[in-house]
């Protein structure tokens, strides 16, 4: 299961808060992916901040049930770790006034990153930071939330909405002054969506103008992209998203870059097998087998990606809806099929490319507008 990389530095932990983060890696939050059930698999692979799915601040405040059970953590998860998103201060600072004071997590990120047209129509997400003092105010009011305990705030954002709507240095040190433990950039604008490649430079320029720590988002495929990524930029930890899809080994291949080691994960089919049956056994523990297996469906893809499976396995594994019927089908596969080397360095998960980002009537307007939509608090987690 172990092939053979380049490694060539050691990377020092990520401090966020109280919590020291070795390695400095973080999962970052994406819907439908990031329960508790793929956390605790992820985590058994490797050390981390593993990061909740996004919990949007209303439902939380009137403790809709779909995000109660969203903000599930495993005994053994430490530091618990929730992201919040919401486009009032007041709403946003209720949300983590409760997180402190029922001891829900123990790290708040703030999602200003998302690019997805029901997010940004409201200004929320990667269209927020543009309303830079309403963007402070929220960044704001979060922190002075969790003051005088030990629940640190960090925020996620994009480079900007698009090229002439830049806002990256500007959020950065505003979420600085108002006392974030760190900050993430993902390196792509909201308009670039999930295509191209993300460009690294504004990360470098934010973690050079920063006292905070700087977290680097955006094509890290391979544990070397990571140490590639802090190498180049002087950041001081990653965040990883669509690089783990299928492969929550992953997190293993960090902890040995980090530590300079040069041993990777490669596993054959039948340790995918296993991962995967693990993975939906996780699923139909917390949620039971009706719901747990047509969850773990829209994993197997990923999971197979460039080995020798046939289509009508492929098929039937898209359609599982029991563990035994799981069991069956992953018996057909071969155990010895290698790890197809083909698809090391390839990108995983959604690759859409550059598209309109939707935006309220008159959003670009003022920069300094304190107001958003009336109807901008979603109802409804996980993105």
């Amino acid at each position: 299961m172990e092939g053979v990389s380049s490694a060539p530095t050691v990377v020092r932990p990520l401090t966020v808060g109280p919590h020291t983060v070795d390695p400095p890696v973080v999962l970052a939050p994406m819907a439908g992916i990031t329960n508790v059930a793929f956390r605790r698999l992820c985590r058994q692979y490797g050390a981390g901040l593993y990061v909740s799915e996004m919990i949007t601040t209303r439902a939380l405040v009137e403790r809709n049930p779909k995000t109660m059970g969203l903000i599930t953590f495993a005994p053994d998860e430490q530091p618990r770790s929730i992201q919040l998103y919401g486009v009032d201060p007041d709403v946003v600072g209720r949300a983590v006034d409760m997180v402190v004071q029922e001891n829900l997590a123990d790290h708040v990120d703030l999602n200003f990153g998302c690019p997805v047209p029901k997010v940004t129509r409201k200004g929320g997400g990667s269209a927020l930071p543009f309303r830079r003092k309403l963007f402070a105010q929220i960044v704001q009011r979060a922190v002075r939330a969790t003051a005088g305990t030990d629940v640190p705030v960090t925020v996620k954002m994009r480079i900007g909405i698009d090229d002439d709507h830049v806002t990256f240095r500007d959020a950065g040190r505003a979420a600085e002054d108002a006392g974030v433990a760190a900050v993430a950039l993902h390196g792509r604008t909201a308009v670039q969506f999930y295509g191209g490649r993300a460009n690294w430079e504004p990360i470098a320029e934010l973690a050079a103008a920063l006292e905070v720590p700087v977290l680097g988002n955006g094509d890290i495929w391979e544990a070397d992209d990571a140490v590639r990524m802090v190498t180049e930029t002087g950041c001081a930890g990653v965040v990883v998203g669509r690089g783990c899809l299928g492969r929550p080994w992953l997190f293993a291949d960090l902890a040995a870059a980090f530590a300079g080691r040069p041993d990777r994960v490669r596993p054959d089919l039948g340790q995918v097998a296993t991962t995967m049956r693990r993975h939906a056994e996780l699923l139909a523990e917390w949620k039971g087998e009706a719901w747990g297996l047509p969850d773990f469906r829209k994993h197997v893809a990923w999971y197979l990606k460039g080995y020798p499976v046939g289509s009508t396995i492929r098929r039937e594994l898209g359609m599982v809806s029991t563990l035994t019927e799981l069991d069956d089908l992953l018996g057909k596969l071969d155990p010895a099929a290698p790890f197809p080397t083909t698809e090391i360095g390839e990108p995983r998960g959604r690759t859409t490319g550059a598209r309109r980002v939707v935006l309220p009537e008159g959003w670009l307007d003022d920069p300094d507008a304190l107001t958003a939509p009336t109807d901008a608090e979603l109802d409804v987690s996980g993105g």
